[in-house]
C-alpha cells in the first residue's frame, strides 16, 4: 500500500492538543499518516476601524507558543505541522493535491467568520475530497445535551444548569491515541514571530496576573499546579473574585480559548480530585463555571449572529451612542472611575483582567456612559489573552442587559472597589 495516498489533513483551529483530540483520532483509525495544518489569516493583523488590531499582541504571542509547543508534541508522533499565513480556502486545495489528501478533519463551527471560511474550502476542494467536521469544544457534547432541538435551549441559565446536573453526561477524555506515522513529510514553513507579523514585541509585566506560555504541555501543568500541588481549587469560591497575583482563579481559560487543553480533561482532572481530596462548594463551583462556558456557546448556536447584534439576543432598546474619544479614555484608563481605570491599565500592559475586573469596566462602558457595547467587546477581542467568542459576547450582552440576564444589572463601581479592593492595593499597583 502507498501511504501516501492515504494521509489525512488535520485543519488546527482553537483544538491546539494532541490528547483528548478527536480529530487527530478519527484520523488515525482511519489513515495511514497525518498531517496538520493552521492558518494565521491576514485579517487578524489588520486594524479594525476603532483603531486596533482584531487580534492583539497577547494573543498572537500566546497563539504563537501553543503552536510551538503543538508543532513538538505532534513531531514526536512523525505529524508535521505546516504554519501559513495565507488564505485558508486559497492554500488548503494546493496541500491536499500536494500531499493526495483525501479527507480533512477540522473543528465544527457556528460563528460567522469560521463557517464562512469553511464553506469557502468547501467549495474550492475536487468533489473526491471529504471535509469532515468535529464538535470537540465542549465540557457537554451536543449529542448528550438534555434537548431535542437547540430551539428549545433556555435563556436564562439558571434553567440550563438545573436540566443539566438532572441529566448529566460528560463524555470521559479519549484514550491516549495510537498513530501509524512512518512517513517524512518536507515542511518548509515555519511558525512567525511577533515582529514578522508586524507586532511590537514586549516582555512579561511584573505584576502580571497571568505569567503564563501558551500550549498544551502548560496548560497540563496548570492543572496539576491549581489542583493536586497547591490544592487552591479548595478555596476557588472564595479567591475567584480577587484581582492581584496568579493564583486568586483557575487562569484556565486562556489555554481552553485555543484548545490547548478540553474542557473535559478539566472535569476529569476536578473528579480526581474530588475523590482523592476534597469535594467542596469551590470544586463544585469550578464546575459551575465550566457550565457557564459551553452554555455560552450553546447560546451562539441557538442565536447565530444576534450575539454581534447591538440589540443582542433579548432584542431590548436603549439609547447606544458611540463616541471615538470615550472609547479612546476608556481604554487608556482615563475615566472617573480610578477603579475602572485600574482595570484597563492592567488590561492594556499586560492582557489580562480579572472576572471581577471585567464586569465592572463592561457595566461602566455600557451602563454609565451608554456606549455601543460592541466597541467593547472588540476591544476585549484584540487585547484579552483568553479571548473566546462565545464566552466574550455572552459577557458583554449581559453585562449590557442584551442578553441572558433577565434583571438588566448595573454596578456600583465605587461599592465594587470598596468591597473588592478595600485597602485599594490593587488600585495602587496600577495607577501609581
Amino acid at each position: 500500500m502507498d501511504l501516501v495516498k492515504n494521509t489525512a489533513l488535520i485543519w488546527f483551529t482553537t483544538n491546539l492538543r494532541v490528547n483528548d483530540n478527536v480529530l487527530l483520532q478519527k484520523a488515525s483509525q482511519n489513515h495511514d499518516s497525518i498531517i496538520g495544518v493552521y492558518f494565521i489569516p491576514n485579517y487578524w493583523t489588520e486594524t479594525t476601524s476603532y483603531g486596533f488590531k482584531k487580534v492583539g499582541k497577547f494573543r498572537m504571542q500566546f497563539i504563537l507558543e501553543s503552536l510551538k509547543d503543538l508543532k513538538e508534541n505532534l513531531a514526536k508522533h512523525h505529524i508535521p505541522l505546516f504554519v501559513f499565513t495565507e488564505n485558508t480556502e486559497d492554500c488548503i486545495p494546493s496541500l491536499c493535491e500536494k500531499h493526495q489528501i483525501k479527507s480533512i478533519y477540522t473543528q465544527k463551527e457556528v460563528t460567522a467568520e469560521e463557517v464562512s471560511i469553511q464553506k469557502k474550502v468547501q467549495e474550492n476542494l475536487s468533489e473526491n475530497i471529504k471535509l469532515k467536521t468535529y464538535y470537540d469544544q465542549f465540557l457537554i457534547h451536543p449529542d448528550d445535551l438534555p434537548y431535542h432541538d437547540i430551539h428549545d435551549f433556555p435563556k436564562v441559565f439558571t434553567e440550563f444548569r438545573k436540566k443539566v446536573e438532572q441529566n448529566l453526561k460528560i463524555q470521559e477524555p479519549l484514550k491516549k491515541i495510537v498513530f501509524k506515522n512512518s512517513i517524512s513529510f518536507e515542511n518548509n514553513t515555519e511558525i512567525p514571530n511577533l515582529e514578522t507579523l508586524g507586532y511590537e514585541t514586549f516582555t512579561l509585566h511584573e505584576n502580571s496576573a497571568f505569567p503564563f506560555i501558551g500550549g498544551e504541555t502548560s496548560g497540563l501543568q496548570r492543572i496539576q499546579h491549581y489542583f493536586f500541588e497547591t490544592k487552591n481549587v479548595s478555596n476557588y469560591k472564595q479567591s475567584r473574585n480577587g484581582l492581584l497575583g496568579i493564583d486568586y482563579s483557575t487562569k484556565f481559560s486562556a489555554w481552553l480559548a485555543q484548545g490547548c487543553i478540553n474542557a473535559k480533561t478539566i472535569y476529569s482532572e476536578l473528579l480526581r480530585y474530588e475523590t482523592e481530596v476534597e469535594k467542596n462548594d469551590s470544586t463544585y463551583w469550578v464546575f459551575f463555571e465550566l457550565l457557564w462556558r459551553d452554555y455560552f456557546k450553546y447560546i451562539t448556536m441557538k442565536f447565530g449572529n444576534q450575539i454581534f447584534q447591538l440589540n443582542g439576543i433579548s432584542k431590548k432598546r436603549y439609547d447606544w451612542n458611540f463616541d471615538q474619544e470615550k472609547l479612546n479614555q476608556w481604554i487608556a484608563g482615563k475615566t472617573p472611575e480610578p477603579f475602572v481605570n485600574a482595570n484597563m491599565i492592567e488590561l492594556a500592559k499586560t492582557g489580562w483582567m480579572s472576572n471581577r475586573g471585567r464586569q465592572n469596566v463592561a457595566s461602566f462602558w455600557a451602563k454609565e456612559w451608554e456606549q455601543d457595547w460592541r466597541a467593547g467587546a472588540a476591544y476585549f477581542e484584540s487585547v484579552l489573552i483568553d479571548y473566546d467568542v462565545h464566552s466574550n459576547y455572552g459577557n458583554w450582552m449581559y453585562n449590557s442587559g442584551v442578553g441572558n440576564d433577565p434583571r438588566n444589572r448595573k454596578f456600583n463601581i465605587e461599592l465594587q472597589a470598596e468591597k473588592y479592593d478595600a485597602d485599594k492595593t490593587f488600585q495602587n499597583t496600577w495607577l501609581s
